[in-house]
């Protein structure tokens, strides 16, 4: 079976950045359903197309094409009061911004007796990436898979 609009593909994969340098081994294979529903990089579903089981593609994918470019203004500066008494950089934690419309999750990147240094941007951003993809399965959606948009059957 070819990569198709609603199929549900299985990838293994590897991201590195341009030097070669591996910044996700894909310890776990990616599954996503076929056709622009948003579950993986555009250009890289276009490389996908078509493809089969076996079929290996490799796409260089610049920064706004990836993760996005790093944004300075999602890095904030919050007093640390404001945060439970045990904190660990790495922890995240979901806020909603100022019009209440919209949430976006903060890395916990720094912190000390005064303040937290937080970052919304996503720990890629700004990075170009080089990802090589070997097709594991193709299989059709189910219609529940299609209606919701989304791979329910993860095996």
């Amino acid at each position: 079976m070819k990569i198709a609009r609603n199929t549900v593909v299985t990838l293994n994969y590897r991201a590195a950045n341009p030097a070669g340098q591996v910044l996700d081994e894909g310890a776990e294979p990616l599954v996503y359903l076929h056709g622009g529903y948003g579950d993986l990089f555009a250009d890289l579903e276009a490389a996908l197309e078509g493809k089969s089981v076996g079929d290996t593609v490799k796409v260089n994918l610049l920064p706004e094409d990836a993760f996005g470019l790093y944004e300075k203004e999602l890095v904030l500066e919050e007093p640390r009061d404001s945060f439970p008494e045990r904190i660990e950089i790495g922890m995240q934690f979901e806020l909603t911004n100022a019009e209440g419309d919209e949430e976006t999750l903060y890395r916990v990147t720094s912190f000390d007796d005064d303040k937290v240094v937080l970052d919304g941007n996503h720990p890629l951003a700004g990075e170009a990436l080089v990802f090589t993809c070997t097709v594991a399965e193709v299989r059709a959606a189910s219609p529940a898979e299609v209606k919701r948009r989304q791979v329910l059957d993860l095996r």
